[in-house]
């Protein structure tokens, strides 16, 4: 016996394809939902941590501002300090410098020669002074030429013979003036640090910067 199945078959396999479709794009959508509320929770979260950084660093460049303020306001300080230590230095050289100069001119001075008069002017220094012989004036010169360790440059501007004392003690004798110049400061030291020299870069700085005008 034949059986015929009169339902509407198709209808119903069409309807149930509808329904699982319908049923698959609702739990997408719900999927896509959940992840996007998932990933703006993880944005949210890596926004206040960031926020929290940089909350973090801005406090911190406000310690390191309040730091480089003070360490400005120590340098200030410092520089103020060597400024003051400078001018008691320049001070208590400038009250050395004629000892020390006129030291260095006795050592210097052979025997026969007699220095009259001195006149410094910055660096340059002015002797007037009596001769036995020319002689000594060489070496004078020679002396402060080559074995100074303040002078250097010497130049006769003047020499003439003349008389030494009054009547029966009159001798003849020789009028010189001499114009010598103070090395820089940091040649005495290099020239004071050579082997041999026992005085090296004594009173250097004295004798460079002597006041102006220093005469007898």
């Amino acid at each position: 016996m034949i059986l015929i199945n009169l339902l509407p078959h198709r209808e119903a396999r069409r309807k149930e394809r509808k329904r699982m479709f319908l049923s698959g794009l609702g739990l997408a959508g719900l999927v896509g939902v959940a992840m996007t509320v998932f990933a703006f929770g993880i944005v949210q979260q890596m926004i206040s941590s960031q926020e929290g950084r940089n909350a973090r660093l801005q406090s911190e460049i406000g310690k390191l501002d309040q730091d480089i303020s003070n360490i400005a306001s120590l340098r200030n300080d410092i520089d103020a300090l060597k400024a003051r230590q400078k001018a008691v230095e320049d001070l208590q050289t400038n009250r050395n410098a004629p000892v020390l100069l006129l030291n260095e001119l006795a050592r210097q001075t052979p025997e026969g020669i007699y220095l009259t008069g001195l006149r410094q002017t910055g660096t340059l220094v002015a002797l007037t002074g009596v001769a036995q012989s020319n002689d000594r004036v060489s070496e004078f010169l020679r002396n402060v030429g080559y074995n100074s360790e303040m002078l250097e440059k010497p130049e006769l501007i003047d020499v003439k013979a003349g008389n030494v004392g009054t009547g029966k003690e009159a001798r003849r004798a020789l009028n010189f003036s001499i114009r010598v110049r103070i090395k820089p400061v940091e040649q005495q030291v290099a020239e004071g640090a050579k082997p041999g020299k026992p005085e090296a870069a004594k009173g250097v700085k004295a004798a460079a910067s002597a006041p102006r005008g220093v005469s007898s």
